[in-house]
């Protein structure tokens, strides 16, 4: 037994076993991890029935069904029957100050999924659970009952959207361009009246009548918005819930009906694709709770792109200088151990020096230098996305240096001794011989940099990520790029809507959608790199990389 024991032991199989063990483990664990947040994330966008409960005291509730537990036996009162509960979604919260609640199953007499029961997805207070009474315009009242108003209803709630679409527009894109002009024009004046020496009268007048041409734009704009407004409340819908308590609903703050008790399972599967769509285009509303996540989207994929750009470069570079330039001695292995050691530290801390370096530094020197116009109003001085992905830059820049230094090591010395026998300099080797096939492992660190990246968030909180930006960090106005812009963040959004939410119930779902589009953004743009990698290992199969 005893030379038995010894043999398995020399032979190395335990730690095959125990390292493939651990290595099933992990994979079971990220399975599980994943199907759990697809089964809580990806069921939000089904158009689930709503059913209507009576309960043993005459009362009745409306929503749809959002879990179903077994009390334990502990929290059950001596008197109590019941051996579970359901929760409900009832929305309402105008009319009930919550949007969930508890209904032990004992005290359930009947339940029905009545099919003109209507459900209002609405820009404030959460969704309407409920049946049409009557539909107004004004104070004439347009159509009555189940049928006549749910007909009259969706042609009204299309003009609505429509409207708030135009609105949205010339608020946006139209008001946005004249106050930026404003603004551009004021700031040159401001400049003008600073400088040394006579003041260029007939330029500053120039400006001011530009902005006066500006201003009787945007009251014309102002004007056209009020009269849309007024359009726009104009319809109302009256809703009665499952207990007959009234409620009168602008057509305006409704975004979409349904009935999905009638719907057949051809028109969910539709709707179910709209709603992911919409989730993936829209912007957030209500505390971030609901509406979309676009622009938390962008602000990752375009902060990743960023940091790629600026990370590549300068750990090449520091890679290239480290193994082919520098004297390998005692300086260069305490920068090793320096650049080893940069990866371990905290990401907070990156955080807080990309603040004081970045943000009011540099930031704040740019400002003095090239916008002494807009101070005390910082331009640069403070968080944006640049100084985001520059910080992030410097957080995986060790990885980059790391994988790209070993991917060096690894390109045959045969390579470099042909290249310098056919005459080559040693810059033209390392450019067209060493480099490329080092690409490969180039690659692998970029992609360990940009999973990193995606997924962290105590540095951007404190760089430039907000819980809602007005406008993203590109647009139609000059120079398109604002990289001074604050930006969101699907990481910051996942913290922010789970953490710091007023309704906690209610932002679990989008939390769940949020991690799941962050898991798909991390994996799409791992993707393209691993394609890209495959594809040069490929073509530099010589490459032991």
């Amino acid at each position: 037994m005893k030379r038995w024991s010894k043999k398995f032991f020399a032979s190395g199989d335990l730690f095959v076993w125990t390292s493939g063990a651990g290595l099933a483990i992990s994979l079971l664990m990220v399975i599980g991890l994943l199907v759990l947040i697809m089964v809580n994330g990806l069921g939000y966008f089904w158009p689930a029935n709503v059913i209507e409960l009576t309960l043993a005291d005459g009362s009745h509730m409306m929503g749809q069904m959002a879990g179903r537990e077994v009390i334990p036996e502990s929290a059950q009162s001596k008197n109590s029957q019941g051996k579970a509960r359901v929760r409900i979604k009832i929305g309402n919260r105008d009319l009930y100050g919550l949007d969930f609640k508890w209904i032990d199953e004992d005290k359930i007499v009947s339940r029905m999924t009545p099919p003109e029961v209507v459900l209002l997805e609405r820009r404030e207070w959460g969704n309407m659970y409920g049946r049409i009474k009557a539909v107004f315009r004004g104070d004439e009242q347009i159509a009555t009952g189940d049928q006549a108003s749910w007909r009259a209803l969706l042609p009204i709630l299309d003009k609505a959207n429509a409207l708030h679409a135009q609105i949205s527009r010339i608020e946006r894109v139209d008001i946005g361009a004249i106050n930026a002009d404003i603004e551009r024009s004021r700031l040159k004046i401001r400049g003008l009246e600073a400088r040394s020496g006579a003041t260029p009268q007939g330029e500053i007048q120039q400006l001011k009548a530009k902005i006066a041409a500006a201003e009787a734009r945007y009251q014309e704009d102002t004007r056209k918005l009020e009269g849309l407004n007024a359009q726009l409340g104009e319809a109302t819908i009256l809703m009665a819930d499952a207990n007959g308590q009234e409620k009168r609903i602008p057509a305006a703050q409704i975004i979409r009906a349904f009935r999905p008790n009638d719907m057949s399972a051809l028109a969910k599967s539709l709707t179910y694709m709209a709603n992911v769509w919409r989730v993936l285009s829209e912007e957030p509303r209500e505390a971030n709770t609901e509406g979309g996540i676009f622009p938390a989207i962008f602000g990752t994929v375009m902060m990743v792109l960023i940091m790629t750009v600026v990370v590549v470069p300068f750990g090449v570079i520091a890679a290239l200088y480290l193994r082919e330039y520098a004297t390998q001695g005692v300086v260069v292995r305490l920068v090793r151990i320096a650049v080893n050691n940069l990866a371990g530290v905290p990401s907070i801390v990156f955080g807080v020096f990309g603040l004081g370096f970045f943000v009011y530094a540099i930031g704040g020197t740019i400002d003095t230098l090239f916008f002494p116009e807009t101070l005390p109003t910082p331009t640069f001085g403070t968080g944006g996305i640049l100084w985001a992905s520059l910080t992030l830059a410097l957080l995986t820049v060790p990885v980059v240096i790391v994988t790209t230094e070993e991917g060096l090591a690894a390109v045959p010395r045969d390579y470099r001794e042909a290249s310098l026998g056919l005459g080559a300099t040693k810059f033209e080797t390392i450019w067209g011989v060493v480099l490329p096939s080092a690409v490969p492992a180039i690659l692998t660190g970029l992609i360990l940099a940009m999973a990193r990246a995606a997924g962290e968030v105590a540095p951007l909180m404190l760089t430039g990520v907000v819980k809602l930006a007005p406008t993203l960090p590109v647009d139609w106005q000059w120079p398109f790029f604002h990289l001074d812009r604050k930006f969101m963040h699907l990481g910051f959004h996942i913290y922010d809507v789970g953490f710091q939410s007023p309704n906690v119930e209610a932002a679990k779902p989008m939390v769940y959608i949020t991690t799941l589009v962050l898991i798909l953004v991390v994996v799409l743009l791992n993707l393209v790199a691993i394609s890209l990698r495959t594809r040069l290992r490929k073509k530099y199969a010589g490459s032991s990389v």
